[in-house]
Order: C-alpha cells, then structure tokens, then sequence
C-alpha cells in the first residue's frame, strides 16, 4: 500500500482518490480552501441557492464509470439524474427563437426547420454528420488514453471533414469553428447556434479549430443532464465516495513544495511548515505545480506539450438572481440569449475588454431545493469574459455595470426579470481564482486536435511520483473530461507507464 498524497479537492483530484484509495492505496487529500469541487460551487443566501459553476452535464457516462469502479452504489443511487429537455432554447439577435430537443438529431433538424427556415434544420443536421466523424477520429486519442509520447500527430491533421467550398477562384475548406459557420451553415442564427457551445467552453470560435465541432455534437449525441438539488450534489456524491473508500481530507492545508528524495517526488510541504511523506504526489495546476519543485527542476521535456499562462483564456461572470413569483407554465431550463453583435462579443478574448452585449447563458432549473418556497424562483446567468489579467474586476462598478448588461440581454427571454428581482449576487473571475487558484479565474478549455488545436500538459512529469489532473492538464477542462484526468492518473500510477487508457 503506497502512501499518495493529492494537492487540492477539486473533480479531476478526488476522481482520482477515489480510484487510487480502492486500488489499495492510503490517499490523503490537501486542499487549501475549506471545502471540496472545485469550481462546482454554491451560493446559498435567504433560502435560496444557486450553482455557481457548470449548470448541467454533459456526458455523464463519465461519473457513472466512476461510481462502478469505485464501489457497489451507481451513480443514480448516490445522485438523481434528471434529463433536461429541451436541452435549451435559443433565442436569437433578430428575435427568432428555437429550442432544441434533447439528445435528437431528427427533432433538432425538424426544430431548426420550422424556425429558421426550409434548409437550416438539414444544414444542422450534416453538420452535426461531420461533427461526430471528428468525435469518431479524435476521442480515444484525447480523453481515453494518455497524452502520446508522439503528440504532435495529433496536431497534424484536422480532423473535421468540411465541406469544399469555393472562395475567389479557389476551393477551401473550414479549418476554424467561424468558417463552418459562413461556409457550412450559411446562417447567422446557426453560425451563433454553433459558436455559443465554444463560448459555453471558453474557446474562441474565430480561431478555434474545426475539429471544435466535436462540443455541439456532445450535447446532441449524448444528451444534457442535471443532477436533482443542484450541481453540487455531483460534487457532493464524489466527496462522499471518496470518504467511504478511507480518502483522508484535510481542508485549510496549502501546499507550497513538493518534496524530493533520490529525485522523485517524496510528499509535500505545507505553508505551516509542515511536512508530510508520500510516495506519489497528485498535482493540480501544470503551472503552480511547476513553482512548487525544486528550482531549476523542469515537469515536462523539450518538445512535450508546456504548461500555458492559465490567464490568456477567459473566465466567467455568474449572477444569481433571487426572484419573486413563481416560475411560468413552460419555462425551461437553460435558454440562450445571443449578443446582436457576434463580431464584437469576441473581442472578450483580447486584452482589456468586456462584451457590451453578450451572450448570456439563463439557467431556470425547476428544483425545489433552490428556493425558500413555490412563490419564488432561483435563477443564474451566466457570460463568458475576460479571466481578472485582462480585465480589472476588481476596480469599483465593473462587476456591477456588467451584470446589469447581462441582466438587460436576459430580459428579452424571462418576463418581469428586473421587476421581479428581490436582489443578485454577482460573482466574476476574482471569485474563480480564489476559490481554485486558476490564474485570473480563467476557466480550462476542453484538449481539441488540429494544427491550431488546444492541447494539455501529460498528466505524467519528469519527476518519477509526480502526476497531474484536473482542467489544465490533459484532457482538459469540463466536467466529464475532469473525471476522465482522474481515471487517466490513476491508471497511469496503479497500472505504471504501459497504460494505454480505459478500455
């Protein structure tokens, strides 16, 4: 039985506990807030509470696998699962407005029809044909298996098969998610349709790679869940497996070092000044790992994929509303609204800029347990922004005067919100950093293939007993790709360096 010891209690690190602990391992987990998930949080205030993280599921196939490797209770057991349906509804800058069914290419292709017009359901529907070539060609490679020794084949080929398209006397092909949009879908309101699911992800669609047509076909293929009582319930559910498989939680404990003997890692040093012995360290954050070991001691070799400035991509503002009167006859879950100025919105992925009118994601779950009675109702909005090293958060009204643009975009889908609102609290990417130490608040982008793809540092290092997990190490960010890192570390530690990844 080793001793392993893993800095920090957010998803991808308990995944990963919770499998080292019944591979017969001792597991003690440091984390250095005081209380476990990661960036799957809550807010809680007047009896109303409200997710202040990811507000549904996307392949949960992921936590399932989990909850049957790690003990006799499955995930439904431990958590309801509801099926959100329609998965959202979109409404658009020109005021159309459609919302998709869950987990149905036919029913999404005849929705689209009857909204946008004869041919845009069809568009969708090929579109969502080609989507699931790439998931087909790239999930194995960059959520089942380890990071290859030889990455740079992943970068190589793009793995989108778009559709020739002439252009001034040539023929080209999509290679970025906007180009799709212009060429494939030849639709504004699917071009926003198809780049939200970026924005939803933090990944610009302007630059992202075609292969980033894997995000929307997530959604259509394998359905959007939400899990009864909130978000946090998941997180929840995994901290309790953990505990009942004899992983060791101590809250309050920031790691500042990790220990080296006989150079591999050997424990961690604590910001006390105390010491505890370990035989394999678990780290959070490629990055601050890299700033914990030994100076001059490198994690990663020339030509492996480095650890990036977590601050260069975005994070996110949240606003939870706490609303007067009941939820209306047929509201649904999550409605998107569209900014009418889709060009502009993606200057949030330059320096020093915020959306003037941005697309905000409004989720209205009917749950009980989020509100003080039937005569209220617990809403979150939510935008993608500037993480706080591109944009002062913190400076007097900036948070304020952006949720009030959010609160303004959401008004065109819920009715009476302002009159309705009893107060909000606002959350911006200084919350984010506090609560996971990501710099800035910037929120990890899914790995995606191509030439101009977003790819993570391995979950293993140079350092023999050191291995990463979580958002921003391989696979990436997400939920689900949170629980695939932690299956990935363990497999790589139980198993030693010939895993090959689940099966």
């Amino acid at each position: 039985m080793a001793r392993i010891a893993v800095i920090g209690a957010g998803m991808g690190a308990m995944a990963a506990a919770a499998r080292l602990a019944v591979a017969g391992h001792r597991v003690v987990v440091y984390e250095r807030t005081e209380t476990y998930g990661g960036a799957v949080r809550r807010f809680e205030r007047d009896g109303f509470a409200f997710d202040t993280g990811p507000g549904l599921l996307p392949l949960p196939a992921v936590w399932r696998d989990l909850f049957v490797k790690t003990g006799k209770e499955p995930l439904e057991d431990c958590v309801e699962l509801v099926q959100v349906d329609p998965s959202a509804r979109h409404v658009f800058a020109d005021g159309t407005e459609v919302s998709l069914p869950n987990a149905s290419r036919a029913g999404a292709v005849s929705s689209l029809e009857a909204a946008l017009g004869a041919g845009a359901g069809e568009r969708w529907g090929d579109f969502l044909v080609r989507a699931r070539e790439a998931w087909d060609r790239t999930r194995r490679p960059l959520l089942e298996e380890p990071l290859w020794a030889d990455w740079a084949v992943l970068t190589e080929r793009e793995p989108y098969p778009a559709v020739p398209h002439k252009r001034l006397l040539r023929t080209r092909r999509a290679t970025t998610l906007a180009e799709i949009g212009a060429w494939e879908l030849r639709d504004e309101r699917l071009a926003a349709l198809l780049h939200s699911h970026a924005l939803l992800y933090g990944v610009d669609p302007g630059t992202a790679p075609a292969s980033a047509a894997v995000l929307p076909y997530l959604e259509h293929a394998f359905g959007t869940w939400y899990v009864r009582g909130g978000m946090r319930e998941l997180a929840r559910a995994v901290y309790e497996r953990c505990l009942r498989r004899k992983v060791e939680f101590r809250f309050g404990a920031d790691v500042t070092g990790i220990l080296e003997k006989d150079d591999r890692a050997a424990g961690v040093e604590l910001a006390d000044g105390t010491v505890a012995e370990a035989d394999t360290v678990v780290g959070a954050g490629p990055r601050r790992l890299g700033g914990m070991v030994r100076a001059g001691h490198r994690l990663y070799g020339t030509g492996s994929v480095e650890p990036v400035v977590e601050g260069r991509y975005p994070g996110r503002v949240v606003v939870c509303l706490a609303l007067r009167g009941a939820r209306e006859p047929g509201a649904v879950h999550r409605t998107v609204v569209h900014s009418p100025d889709a060009v502009a919105e993606l200057g949030l992925f330059g320096p020093g800029t915020t959306p003037d009118r941005p697309t905000v994601r409004i989720d209205r779950p009917d749950d009980a347990a989020l509100r003080p009675d039937d005569a209220h109702e617990s809403v979150v909005l939510t935008a993608t922004v500037a993480s706080a090293t591109g944009y002062d958060w913190a400076a007097p009204g900036a948070a304020d005067a952006f949720a009030d643009r959010m609160v303004a975009a959401a008004g065109r889908a819920v009715p009476g919100l302002r009159e309705r609102t009893l107060w909000r609290e606002v959350r911006t990417p200084v919350d984010t950093e506090r609560e996971t130490g990501a710099e800035g608040g910037a929120v990890p982008p899914p790995a995606l293939a191509a030439a101009d793809g977003i790819l993570h540092p391995s979950n293993s290092t140079l350092i023999p007993g050191l291995f990463t997990a979580g958002g921003w190490s391989h696979p990436g960010g997400g939920l689900a790709h949170a629980g695939m890192s932690g299956a990935l570390v363990a497999g790589l530690i139980v198993e030693g360096p010939d895993f090959r990844g689940s099966q």
